[in-house]
């Protein structure tokens, strides 16, 4: 009996987490691609960026894309609010880093440390409105997968419900980060 115990315990303590269902959304709005190097997936993000009326919520891995940082400071500066969670790692470690430089600008940074890598690359812009849109891919939002990587990036534009979804996971993760501070 003992060692049924045990064996049980330990089965209970080896188990993953529950997951959740998955969420099915039917699809809508438009749907932009960009692969690199090639295409100028930078630039369509800044784009996106600069047409933002209210929100940026950015979940980010590695952030060393100049272009896509100043974006986010200008967005900032014109009165959208601008929100970023970063992989704490990659934030203070890489040197050439950009998010010192959102930190600076007036951009909360909140770094997610509770899992072994915050690897999303996501920005969720203007949730709650009809004309919200995600970007997502393998895309970080780095010099390196602009010009060096081969790498993707998907605009969702028009699929409310979808952002609603990106932004309900953004929020999950910021309930468990740590605001950054600047350096």
């Amino acid at each position: 009996m003992m060692k049924l115990l045990c064996l049980l315990a330990g089965l209970g303590l080896a188990a993953p987490a529950l997951a959740s269902e998955p969420l099915t959304l039917t699809a809508q709005g438009q749907v932009q691609v960009a692969f690199t190097p090639g295409d100028d997936a930078g630039a369509l993000i800044v784009d996106a960026i600069a047409k933002a009326k209210r929100q940026i919520l950015v979940q980010t891995f590695s952030f060393t894309h100049e272009a896509i940082a100043d974006a986010l400071v200008a967005a900032k500066r014109r009165g959208v609010d601008v929100q970023v969670l970063a992989d704490p790692d990659q934030a203070e470690k890489v040197a050439t880093s950009r998010i010192d430089q959102l930190a600076k600008g007036g951009v909360p940074v909140y770094l997610d440390g509770q899992h072994a890598a915050a690897h999303n690359k996501v920005m969720v812009i203007d949730a709650g409105l009809a004309t919200a849109t995600v970007i997502t891919g393998s895309f970080n939002f780095t010099h390196a997968a602009q010009y060096r990587n081969a790498e993707n990036v998907l605009l969702l534009r028009g699929n409310p419900l979808l952002a609603d979804a990106y932004a309900a996971n953004w929020r999950r993760h910021r309930t468990h980060s740590l605001l950054y501070r600047k350096r």
